[in-house]
């Protein structure tokens, strides 16, 4: 038996630079993908567009596709899973999920041979309180059955953490591999602030002293978009006249998006469509703040990590999972109670308060505290995990 083998249904652009900073500690490990369409190209239903991402998410570690005619992710399936764990032999497995008929496939392998079983998953309680009480129950039962034969259970942050604490998971299972952005292809520079945050206005029509408020994802019902030209069009009016608002992304409710905008905030609001990575730091050193007003299903919220990194502060809902870690009040962001648009507009009125008064700080305590979150440290959460197999015994079933 030899090397940890890590089971996903395809490449992600957050998750490959951790495996490839896991193998450069000198995890040897090997990725299995049951599809690549996401290399290839591929049309994500939320973003109601067909792309690309720029990154190679392929290089700096080993991998092997098991289903390269998968054309998404519903089309990957466990086919090919077991053939490829019993040749490689791995001496333990790691598995980011539970939902998906290739993680629930990699689950059994591990569980049913004994090997040693890694899980770092998207997982809180979040899901639990939408859920009735019945469904909440069996989801408990199962996942605590799972998490009781991990040898190790590596958490993203303070929801996860809380999560497995109170599904019985030992604190000494528990490894910190926090969720963290690949910064490579951004220029978060102070420097790079000071070229494109003039430039990237002057381009678009936005004047220097205007207020620029960033939505950056897919826009959807779920992710909350229709409330922030409600929560703009709130604001005293000695902010609404320099508010603009900046859509980055496409999605489902573009066309009643750009109609409230047009209704509420007339001329003050940009829609740019969808970006790739490398031209995200313009808007990001544009913009003031950044808005996540999520309805359901966040469970981090890596934009989050993009924009913390470029030192802008956050305003988001508390359905964001990366609130607890990320959002400090009067620091880094505000957090309002999801689906209140009066508190969103408040919240936006105490982020332009503290935020303007003293920039320069608030940039150093956006990056300071996302500093923590980084891929180095997701990859040592690996490592450390890896190591400690030796003195852990194997899963008993």
């Amino acid at each position: 038996m030899h090397g940890l083998a890590i089971v996903e249904t395809h490449p992600v652009q957050y998750h490959a630079p951790v495996w490839r900073a896991a193998a450069a500690l000198g995890v040897p490990l090997t990725v299995i993908y049951g599809g690549d369409f996401s290399v290839r190209g591929y049309r994500d239903r939320e973003f109601g567009t067909s792309f690309r991402w720029e990154a190679d998410l392929l290089a700096g570690y080993p991998s092997l596709v098991l289903q390269p005619e998968a054309d998404g992710y519903d089309a990957v399936t466990a086919s090919g899973l077991e053939d490829a764990l019993n040749q490689l032999n791995p001496a333990a497995v790691l598995a980011l999920g539970y939902h998906h008929p290739l993680d629930r496939a990699a689950i059994r392998w591990a569980l049913g041979r004994r090997v040693p079983l890694f899980f770092r998953g998207e997982t809180s309680d979040a899901p639990r309180a939408a859920r009735n009480w019945w469904r909440a129950l069996l989801r408990d039962l199962v996942l605590r059955r799972i998490y009781r034969r991990c040898a190790a259970v590596l958490y993203l942050g303070e929801n996860s953490r809380s999560h497995y604490r109170r599904l019985g998971v030992a604190e000494g299972k528990l490894v910190h591999s926090p969720y963290c952005v690949d910064t490579a292809m951004f220029d978060t520079r102070e420097e790079a602030r000071a070229e494109l945050r003039g430039k990237t206005r002057l381009q678009a029509g936005i004047a220097q002293d205007d207020w620029v408020l960033l939505f950056s994802g897919k826009l959807s019902w779920r992710k909350g978009v229709d409330q922030i030209p409600q929560a703009a069009a709130a604001l005293p009016e000695e902010l609404r006249r320099r508010v603009r608002l900046v859509f980055v992304g496409d999605g489902e409710k573009r066309a009643e998006l750009e109609a409230a905008c047009a209704n509420l905030l007339p001329g003050r609001c940009h829609f740019t469509g969808f970006i790739n990575q490398s031209g995200l730091s313009a808007w990001y050193h544009a913009a003031d703040a950044l808005l996540l007003p999520s309805r359901e299903m966040e469970t981090w919220g890596l934009v989050v990590n993009d924009a913390l990194h470029h030192g802008l502060p956050a305003v988001v809902s508390e359905a964001v999972g990366c609130a607890p870690d990320l959002v400090k009040s009067g620091l880094t962001g505000e957090v309002f109670v999801t689906h209140d648009v009066s508190g969103l507009t408040q919240a936006l009125k105490q982020v332009a308060g503290w935020s303007q008064i003293a920039p320069e700080r608030t940039r150093a305590s956006c990056r300071d505290l996302v500093d923590r979150y980084s891929i180095a440290k997701a990859a040592q959460g690996i490592l450390r995990a890896w190591q400690g197999i030796g003195p852990v015994p194997a899963p008993t079933l």
